[in-house]
């Protein structure tokens, strides 16, 4: 093994050796998760010195615009006295941050509301206390959303699921196998194992190479927040980059230093993410009665909540400098070649709530 190896690497080669070959999902939530080498524990991932850049990072617009939205869902749910606000995975808290100044134009919103971030990595959640240390209300941290209290609640979700771990499958002749993560030549390798997990009906049209790919964790997150909206009056917006309608193929994706590399590349030093299945995601949701609102995608969602009005309003003493900043943040966050039509948004409520804007029934 190669002295510069990372220490993860070297931890998963004796793990494999040991156990035999890994599958793939256990492979990720190790790279992205480990308690003393995982890449979300150790480094803050985000901008031009990190690996990959957020639309929160890209824009003020977008954190304001979902503050807006927030803010209509409040009213829909007729304003209720207190309130959790909480966030997947908040970054460095700068879409909360914009949220909440946003908010400033309903004062009751902000009298009502609890802060509460789910975050694992300590290096995250020190960016967002720095960023929200002058939030005009509580702000605390959970581990998983089942630690939070029941309560009313506001949910938002940008770019929290493509990060869970997936697992893939491979059709061949004689029927599917799984993608595991062994050894060659004592270094990582990927390969098949048997299974006999039983896969969805979307997989009965497969040839052989094709690939399956399934989240539990996802659904197990998406069952959680149907279950809190199924008790609690509430709503929830999930924003990530994903397909609305189950379907084979391989998204799985590594990313380092803005450059795609290998999936074995580096572990805990290299992001891994696959896109979102909004259709089994919305299934897991809806499991626990909570309805949903069918997805559009970013462009839509953005565009309908007056993305252009508010880049308006920056703009209007803006230098011309300013201006194309902002019409290449607009691009960025909205443009069809860029964030707009991959990344898609869904709204899940509490069944018997008001259909949020802009969602269709």
């Amino acid at each position: 093994m190669n002295r510069e190896a990372p220490p993860l690497e070297l931890e998963l080669v004796g793990m494999i050796e040991a156990a035999g070959p890994m599958p793939l999902d256990r492979y990720m939530a190790l790279c992205l998760g480990h308690p003393l080498h995982g890449y979300y524990m150790t480094r803050d991932p985000l901008g031009r010195a990190g690996d990959f850049t957020t639309a929160p990072e890209v824009t003020q617009m977008f954190g304001e615009i979902i503050g807006i939205w927030c803010m209509q869902c409040f009213e829909l749910m007729g304003k209720p006295q207190g309130f959790d606000l909480i966030e997947l995975g908040p970054g460095r808290g700068t879409l909360m941050s914009d949220l909440l100044r946003a908010a400033r134009a309903m004062p009751e919103f902000l009298q009502r509301v609890r802060i509460r971030l789910v975050e694992m990595s300590p290096v995250l959640r020190a960016a967002q206390e720095k960023s929200l240390k002058d939030a005009p209300a509580t702000v605390t941290w959970h581990d998983s959303l089942d630690g939070v209290p029941s309560a009313a609640t506001l949910l938002i979700a940008n770019e929290f699921f493509d990060a869970l771990p997936v697992r893939q499958f491979q059709r061949l002749k004689q029927g599917w196998a799984e993608r595991a993560i062994g050894l060659g030549d004592g270094k990582l390798a990927m390969g098949l194992v048997p299974t006999s997990v039983k896969l969805p009906d979307w997989t009965a049209d497969a040839n052989d190479g094709d690939i399956a790919e399934m989240r539990p964790a996802a659904s197990h997150w998406g069952a959680s927040i149907g279950e809190r909206l199924a008790h609690n009056l509430g709503a929830a917006l999930i924003i990530d980059y994903g397909h609305l309608r189950s379907c084979l193929g391989d998204t799985l994706q590594a990313v380092r230093h803005h450059q795609s590399v290998s999936i074995l590349e580096r572990p805990g030093e290299t992001d891994l993410t696959a896109h979102v299945d909004f259709a089994a995601l919305g299934q897991a949701i809806h499991s626990s009665s909570a309805k949903i609102w069918p997805a559009m995608t970013q462009a839509s969602f953005l565009h309908d909540m007056g993305l252009e009005l508010r880049a308006g309003i920056l703009g209007r003493n803006a230098s011309e400098a300013d201006k194309r900043d902002l019409s290449a943040a607009m691009e960025r966050v909205a443009g069809p070649k860029q964030m707009g039509h991959l990344f898609k948004v869904m709204a899940a409520t509490s069944p018997g709530l008001p259909r949020p804007h802009p969602f269709s029934g």
